[in-house]
């Protein structure tokens, strides 16, 4: 299943308490204080990974709970600290205040260890109080709590390139076709429920990622049919696709259907509507099509590149403009 938003609670490991004890042998008449110190208690680290990609694991855990730090012994031993809780993220996940709703940190670069909630520090030993003045100290600390802390994971996924239609567009089919990823198609609109990746293969040996979304509708930004969830998804992407269905058969026309497409990204964003993006036809597998394509090319004013992702004409050409666009932006 597919999660990509989660509250949780975390709780660093407590200090281990300070240990009151005194010299104690046969030959030692009165021996000092040698009580030892307590361990820390074991930190909450967050590590971005790219072995999961959802955070569904995480569900249904309740409170994710650091272990504490040992208490100390006689003979000055201190208390063994705790191992730190590491839990995995997916790559791209936004960690948020659950109260405040602030960004805390964007986990955007694999293997890179934050630490969410800090363990709490161990307590002194009674050894630790002794003076001159005060040569048998019962005293000790008590180990400090760890952290405690309510957070929002939000999981924006990483690619180059994301893929914006209304429902039908042909998304799913494109990603299937230039990649090897396998989403479910058919003839219904949101057959995509979820945001899928795939590896495209560029020039040569160049390769880039593309993101699909579910199809939007009109009122998406208002949170009409699917809504825009899933747009925080293509926000870090580089490029965008329209893909405007030219077909027989098209659910809009096809003018219309990129004017809403346009409408919908500038409602949620206006910096997301400002990035590069190529127009994309699809099925255009007949001369009625690539009419339909002219005449949309036509209306907008701009390029508009015809594909078919059944007999793949203009797929080629596709991955190259794509790949044309990426290496002239720079990566966030």
């Amino acid at each position: 299943m597919f999660v990509d938003e989660l509250e949780i609670q975390v709780r660093a490991g407590k200090g281990g308490d300070g240990c009151v004890s005194f010299l104690r042998d046969a030959n030692t008449l009165r021996g000092g204080p040698n009580g030892g110190d307590g361990g820390s208690g074991g930190d909450v680290v967050l590590l971005p990974t790219t072995h999961v990609n959802t955070l569904y694991h995480l569900t249904g855990r309740g409170e994710f709970a650091a272990p504490n730090g040992m208490q100390g012994g006689p003979k000055d031993c201190y208390g063994k600290s705790a191992d730190d809780l590491v839990i995995e993220v997916p790559v791209g996940t936004v960690v948020m205040d659950a109260e405040r709703g602030n960004v805390l940190q964007d986990l955007s670069v694999p293997d890179q260890p934050w630490v969410l909630a800090r363990g709490g520090f161990g307590g002194k030993g009674n050894s630790r109080f002794a003076s001159a003045t005060n040569r048998t100290p019962r005293q000790f600390e008590h180990g400090r709590e760890g952290e405690f802390r309510s957070v929002l994971l939000s999981l924006k996924l990483i690619a180059d390139v994301g893929l914006l239609g209304l429902p039908n567009a042909g998304k799913s089919t494109l990603l299937s076709t230039l990649t090897k990823a396998r989403p479910k198609i058919a003839d219904y609109p949101f057959t995509t429920l979820e945001p899928m990746l795939g590896i495209a293969r560029g020039p040569g040996e160049t390769t880039f990622v593309i993101a699909d979304i579910p199809g939007l509708i009109e009122g998406a930004s208002q949170g009409k049919g699917l809504g825009d969830r899933f747009l925080k998804h293509i926000e870090r992407t580089r490029l965008l696709l329209h893909l405007v269905d030219c077909g027989p058969l098209p659910l809009d026309e096809p003018t219309e259907a990129w004017r809403t497409l346009r409408r919908e990204v500038e409602s949620y964003s206006a910096e997301l509507a400002t990035r590069p993006t190529i127009v994309v036809a699809t099925k255009v597998e007949d001369d009625e099509a690539r009419a339909r394509a002219q005449a949309l090319a036509t209306a907008i004013r701009q390029p508009v590149m015809p594909i078919s992702s059944a007999t793949g004409q203009g797929l080629r050409e596709l991955a190259n403009a794509v790949w044309s666009v990426l290496s002239q932006v720079p990566r966030g």
